[in-house]
């Protein structure tokens, strides 16, 4: 018997930000044709919520019929990381496979965007690679590559380095060291933080980074009300673009940094 696919199946971006008043928006808007119709023919799933997920397939069976009902589709969440350690990555069961392994097709799904993009589910796809299964990626939003090329920073050198530390003390001194690597190696450094500390995060880049470094931040494109606005962090500090000073605590954001 031939194993199934593991297919990564991307998301929109809106995950979060919908109200009860507002309708989902199309999701042709932001993918293709080809990537609901794999998507609404998949049963098995293992996915980072299982609330959103199905919100999501239910979303997609408005454009495309899904293959089963959604309630007897098979979901299974991918296990949390462990309490305090931001972005690790827990130890996964091989039983989430099991469908792949016996000739099934599977989807992986994020919260939003890319899956295992700056996602726990990375490590469940480097298990499905070990196992020998064929791992299929589709074609959807990546909120850090959105970022990095609206930004205009270095798109040819550039490194995700996920969340920064929460301590003061240690975050002050990650941003100085980030700085300086990005000086050194004229790369960007992308990162992310759980969305109620992007105030805070914020805050301490303008207060660390030097005055020339080249500070973007990016929340919510391809979405209506989404935006990005890039310039030196003196400007950023002198109020130059405020409507774009802004870090909801409502929505992820990505923040990159080129030091000149």
């Amino acid at each position: 018997m031939s194993p199934g696919t593991l297919w990564l199946v991307p998301t929109p971006l809106d995950f979060g930000t919908l109200d009860g008043g507002r309708p989902a928006p199309d999701l042709r808007e932001v993918l293709p044709m080809g990537t609901l119709r794999a998507a609404a023919g998949l049963t098995h799933w293992v996915v980072e919520n299982a609330k959103t997920a199905r919100a999501f397939l239910k979303r997609v069976h408005a454009v495309v019929p899904l293959a089963q009902p959604l309630q007897s589709l098979q979901i299974h969440e991918l296990p949390r990381p462990p309490k305090g350690q931001r972005g690790a990555a827990p130890a996964l069961p091989d039983a989430l496979l099991r469908p792949a392994l016996q000739g099934l097709d599977m989807g992986l799904m994020s919260e939003a965007g890319m899956p295992a993009v700056a996602d726990p589910g990375a490590e469940l796809v480097r298990r499905a690679q070990a196992l020998g299964l064929t791992v299929t990626p589709l074609v959807g939003p990546s909120a850090l590559l959105l970022a990095l090329a609206a930004s205009g920073l270095n798109g040819q050198s550039f490194a995700f380095v996920g969340y920064l530390p929460v301590d003061e003390a240690a975050r002050a001194a990650r941003i100085r060291e980030l700085e300086g690597l990005s000086r050194r190696l004229g790369q960007t450094q992308l990162m992310i933080e759980t969305p109620y500390r992007n105030a805070a995060l914020f805050h301490a880049l303008l207060q660390h980074l030097q005055p020339t470094t080249w500070l973007s931040v990016a929340s919510g494109l391809t979405l209506e009300d989404g935006w990005n606005h890039s310039a030196p962090v003196v400007q950023w500090r002198e109020g130059l673009g405020l409507a774009a000073r802004r870090a909801p605590a409502d929505r992820p954001t990505v923040f990159a940094l080129l030091a000149r």
